[in-house]
């Protein structure tokens, strides 16, 4: 009897964790003023005719660096360029959802930065540069539309699924809200691996501030049942990290094995495989949360705190 109240003391406690942030993190932006612009470049200028090119070129002078017009009418009716067209007007006949979503987002950002301006947004297909399917700058966002057209689509048939299971019209927003953290965060200058994790926890907890309604899952880029591989196992985490000395460790090996993008983490272990990539990155996040819990911050506090400071004043400790 004994230890079914303590298991049911340990869930409550677990929920009301849950809920005090949540609840920190639930604020009102609907007197928040976010409009959001999008262009179509992707549908204007596939349906574009030779006739006309001039005034797509007129609209959208970035996107075209001098070259004989030719080029571009051959890209224009090129067989393979116009079927990823044809595959990602199936995904994306319009961008309402997508639209609202960025809305929101925005509204979250300048909620808690005031001087945060919503930048223009021009939708276009990059032929799948996975590495720039977001380009953001403090005026401008552009979103490729190949890069989002689900996990599944034959154009993603190379790719590893931890690659791909983030190649779906969820993402984008998401991707779009990295950016953006990506431009308010100052580069780290952190060396050990404990600093390290850190960094990317407030990375991930300005994700947590920005899209407060998002699934951890879609957040972090694991897939559920990765995820909660490592819920289930954030202690034994948390105790390798320890035993094995590597939270002050300045190895770049430690950086492959638990902050870099790939498959599965390296414990050298038989479970790795069950394991989702960056789980350094994840722990930093609980840490990062922790600390918040912990203490009455704001968000520009937090970005202003140490990665050292959040580690002593978090008083993390993982969930058994």
């Amino acid at each position: 009897m004994r230890k079914i109240l303590a298991l049911v003391t340990l869930i409550l406690i677990g929920f009301s964790c849950k809920n005090e942030e949540s609840n920190k993190l639930s604020v009102d932006v609907s007197n928040i003023e976010a409009n959001v612009e999008i262009e179509r470049f992707d549908i204007d200028f596939y349906n574009t005719k030779p006739s006309e090119l001039s005034k797509t070129k007129e609209k959208y002078p970035m996107f075209f660096p001098p070259q004989p017009d030719s080029v571009w009418v051959n890209k224009i009716n090129n067989k393979d360029e116009r079927e990823l067209f044809a595959e990602t007007q199936k995904v994306f006949p319009d961008i309402e959802e997508e639209k609202g979503q960025l809305i929101s987002l925005f509204k979250h950002v300048k909620y808690y930065n005031p001087r945060f301006v919503s930048p223009k947004v021009i939708t276009m297909l990059t032929n799948i540069d996975y590495n720039n399917r977001i380009v953001y700058t403090d005026s401008l966002l552009l979103i490729s539309l190949d890069s989002y057209l689900g996990k599944e689509h034959e154009f993603y048939n190379d790719y590893p699924a931890y690659v791909k299971q983030n190649n779906t019209k969820e993402h984008i927003v998401v991707d779009v809200a990295k950016a953006i953290v990506g431009k308010q965060m100052l580069p780290s200058m952190a060396r050990s691996f404990i600093d390290k994790m850190i960094y990317r926890g407030k990375k991930m907890y300005l994700l947590d501030a920005y899209l407060p309604n998002t699934l951890d899952a879609l957040k972090i880029g694991y897939s559920q049942i990765k995820l909660d591989w490592a819920e289930r196992n954030e202690e034994q985490i948390w105790m390798y990290f320890v035993e094995k000395d590597l939270l002050y460790s300045t190895s770049k090996d430690v950086d492959k094995r638990f902050l870099d993008l790939a498959p599965f983490s390296k414990f050298y272990m038989e479970e790795d495989s069950q394991s989702p990539g960056r789980i350094g990155e994840w722990i930093g996040w609980q840490i990062v949360r922790s600390y918040m819990q912990k203490n009455d911050v704001s968000l520009h506090q937090l970005l202003q705190t140490s990665e050292d400071e959040i580690f002593k004043k978090s008083g993390y400790k993982p969930k058994r």
